[in-house]
């Protein structure tokens, strides 16, 4: 086995040299990393504007400061997101205390997101938006099945939250019980609330997380609404998918197309 095959990080990296094969960027300071996060933090807010994620006030994508991670960047409160702009965004304590920027702080996002990061080190970053399909799945009070490989990449890693069902969380107990729920799984769906997910190495994994879980609860009410029972991926081969299509790192993999399309029509984000 070659050296650069022992440093593939996905079966659809190519193995012929020379061409050209997306990776995620490393950083030499702080502050590069911090411009890095804070540009896709913008850019997931546009695309969720694209695809129609944004309802009123309501939606928050929150990433940790590389440099102090007990703060978090995050999209200011009712700030439409398709005009969010890099410099628009906020930095926020876990108390909710904007450290750095001029608008306010959505008091539900924070008491949720600050709570999701408290409990879980591990999560980077964190996406919510009030959606039709994930919150009408939510609504079901049921986890997905794996019924298409999408599905499958949250097989076995995907938590349905029960706690504060349906309640507007502005409360720091109650939002530190449904973090609490969230544990380290890729997605939540908090019954009769909607989506969250979580990245452990970039705003890009959460990203598409989010995306990808509102597409499964989307195809699964499809689905059932034909009066049919979707049948179900095997237990051996869900796994399978999800160790494959299911890593951070395809997660990153497949937001990339989403970013430079976003980056191209939209270069204003930048300023």
């Amino acid at each position: 086995m070659s050296p650069d095959t022992l440093t593939r990080r996905s079966i659809y990296q190519p193995e012929q040299p020379g061409l050209y094969f997306p990776l995620p960027p490393v950083f030499e300071t702080p502050a590069e990393e911090r411009l890095h996060r804070k540009q896709r933090l913008a850019a997931t807010c546009r695309i969720f504007a694209s695809l129609r994620y944004g309802y009123g006030m309501a939606g928050h994508i929150t990433v940790r400061d590389p440099e102090h991670p007990n703060l978090y960047w995050t999209n200011p409160f009712a700030m439409d997101f398709g005009r969010v702009r890099v410099s628009d965004l906020i930095l926020v304590d876990h108390h909710g205390t904007v450290v750095q920027g001029t608008w306010a702080v959505n008091r539900a996002g924070f008491v949720l997101h600050a709570a999701i990061h408290q409990a879980n080190p591990h999560v980077l970053a964190s996406c919510h938006a009030h959606t039709t399909n994930g919150m009408a799945w939510a609504s079901l009070g049921r986890k997905l099945d794996p019924i298409t490989q999408t599905a499958a990449s949250f097989y076995n890693d995907h938590a349905l939250i029960t706690e504060e069902a349906g309640a507007v969380v502005v409360d720091h107990d109650a939002g530190h019980s449904v973090a609490a729920a969230f544990g380290s799984n890729k997605i939540a769906i908090h019954q009769n609330h909607g989506l969250f997910s979580a990245g452990r190495e970039s705003v890009d994994e959460a990203a598409w997380w989010f995306i990808a879980a509102e597409r499964a609860c989307e195809i699964q009410l499809k689905a059932e609404a034909t009066g049919s029972t979707p049948i179900k991926i095997g237990p051996e081969a869900a796994a399978h998918s999800s160790a494959h299509l299911g890593t951070p790192f395809m997660a990153w993999l497949h937001f990339q197309p989403m970013y430079d399309a976003i980056c191209r029509s939209d270069p204003d984000l930048f300023d």
